[in-house]
């Protein structure tokens, strides 16, 4: 949780360069997330983070 704190704070900066570390830090949120799903057998939560991730994805290539 608190990767995905710190990430949506550096996404919200005006700074392009900590927007685009923030999207990198979501990406590894999601990534921590799953490997937690995985565990714990939670498809739903696999899943939500499989989109969360897309979308993560597309912002460091936009920023």
């Amino acid at each position: 949780m608190i990767t995905t704190i710190a990430a949506a704070w550096l996404v919200a900066s005006k700074q392009a360069d900590r927007r685009h570390c923030g999207f990198w830090l979501f990406i590894l949120s999601n990534v921590l997330w799953i490997a937690w799903g995985v565990q714990a057998a939670a498809p739903a939560l696999i899943a939500m983070q499989l989109g969360l991730a897309a979308m993560n994805i597309r912002g460091a290539i936009k920023t």
